[in-house]
């Protein structure tokens, strides 16, 4: 047998031992972790815990599984929403298939859990979620051909949904995507997508008046209007040049994309912007937050985390009558703003969502609060508040998997 794995290798000198010389199936349970958010696969998957990380390994084809390898290794580098590849398991005895090796990714839940959960989720919320995820990975050249509800895990970021890719053994990545590939893209996904819901329904999953085919039948006009949105050529007078162009680089950076060239022709009868869009440099937000606190988020947590940071810097700025520096300001946020709010949750809570999540929702609580109250009741009566009401009734299945290995 032989092992590829990739940096930091130090993460799989716990799997090693494991007998990767039996067929998965076959492992015993001893050995396997279960994860009640994962969804289904037609391949065998098991979920195995080391070193207080949790890892998932498929059973799958050796040139599939060094083709997927290859891939994820690929959108891991470049930022794409995707897991992240850890290594492969080859050669095995008696002709067995390969191993992927890929890292669970934390907080993240399947479709099926999502409609299972004690929370109810709209499917066109979850739809124009893998709507964007989709448009992401066309913008850099990437055709699934395999895109489904299934194919994707979804994670709670800052009052939505962020989608990451989870099966890339049937992408493929070309410089550009052509009309067609894309529609094939789109037009399987509605497919899939019908399919799954239907199941929903059959399970009594899906929430009453929902019909499965007009949900999915929606898809291609949900993907045609972003794709336009962040594509599309616009014309304007001249007199509206410079806002114009303004708003249209605005409302694609709010969509979470940026611009990679921009091409402004003027004539007499007005300008024609076209924009070459990309998907945004991956973590701006999320960099700014680090460098400033040193706290981990996604991006939209971590915007929403900036946001409440600058306001607190203003309100130091306006105690004091002078400049706060932004480092000074971060180090204090986070000292007496953040980590009060983390530490109030009891013991038996914690892991139940990510602390940037849990803190976002306290934001959010405050504000509820706040318009019930006709005035500001301060973030530590909403944390209070939000720790006493709302975070127990989240489903202890939604804790990271690294506590569920810590217990296991």
């Amino acid at each position: 047998m032989r092992y590829l794995f990739r940096p930091p290798a130090a993460e799989a000198a716990g799997l090693l031992t494991l007998p990767w010389h039996q067929p998965l199936a076959e492992w015993d349970d001893s050995l396997l972790l279960e994860v009640p958010q994962r969804g289904i696969s037609r391949h065998v998957v098991r979920f195995v815990a080391s070193e207080g990380r949790v890892f998932a390994l498929k059973e799958i084809a050796e040139p599939l599984a060094r083709h997927e390898y290859a891939l994820l290794s690929e959108f891991e580098q470049e930022g794409l929403p995707s897991v992240s590849v850890l290594g492969l398991c080859v050669d095995r005895p008696e002709d067995q298939e390969a191993i992927l090796v890929t890292r669970y990714l934390e907080y993240s839940m399947s479709y099926r859990y999502l409609f299972s959960s004690a929370r109810a989720h709209s499917p066109g919320r979850l739809l124009d979620t893998l709507v964007e995820l989709m448009v992401r990975l066309h913008l850099a050249g990437v055709f699934w051909g395999d895109c489904s509800l299934s194919n994707t895990l979804f994670r709670l970021d800052a009052g939505t949904f962020a989608a990451y890719l989870v099966d890339a053994e049937t992408a493929e990545r070309h410089p550009t995507l052509s009309a067609r590939m894309r529609e094939y893209d789109v037009d399987l996904a509605r497919e899939r997508v019908g399919a799954e819901l239907l199941d929903l329904r059959s399970g009594e999953l899906l929430p009453a008046g929902i019909d499965p085919i007009a949900v999915a039948e929606s898809l291609p006009g949900r993907y045609e209007s972003l794709w336009d949105e962040v594509t599309r050529e616009e014309v304007f007078r001249l007199d509206e040049q410079q806002y114009r162009v303004a708003e249209r680089l605005q409302r694609l950076n709010d969509l979470g994309f940026d611009v990679g060239e921009m091409e402004l022709v003027t004539s007499a009868e007005g300008a024609r912007l076209r924009v070459d869009t990309r998907v945004a440099e991956p973590g701006q937000n999320r960099r700014e937050l680090f460098r400033l606190t040193g706290l981990e988020a996604q991006e939209r947590q971590a915007r929403r985390l900036l946001n409440d940071l600058r306001a607190y810097r203003a309100y130091l700025e306006q105690r004091s009558g002078k400049p706060v520096p932004e480092t000074v300001a971060g180090h204090r946020w986070l000292a007496e703003v953040y980590q009060p709010v983390i530490d109030s949750i009891p013991p038996e809570l914690a892991g139940r969502l990510e602390p940037a999540q849990i803190f976002h929702e306290v934001l959010e609580h405050r504000w509820f609060l706040s318009e019930r109250a006709g005035r500001d009741v301060g973030t530590t009566a909403a944390a209070r508040a939000y720790v006493e009401t709302v975070l127990p009734r989240t489903p202890r299945e939604v804790t990271t998997p690294s506590v569920m290995a810590d217990r296991h």
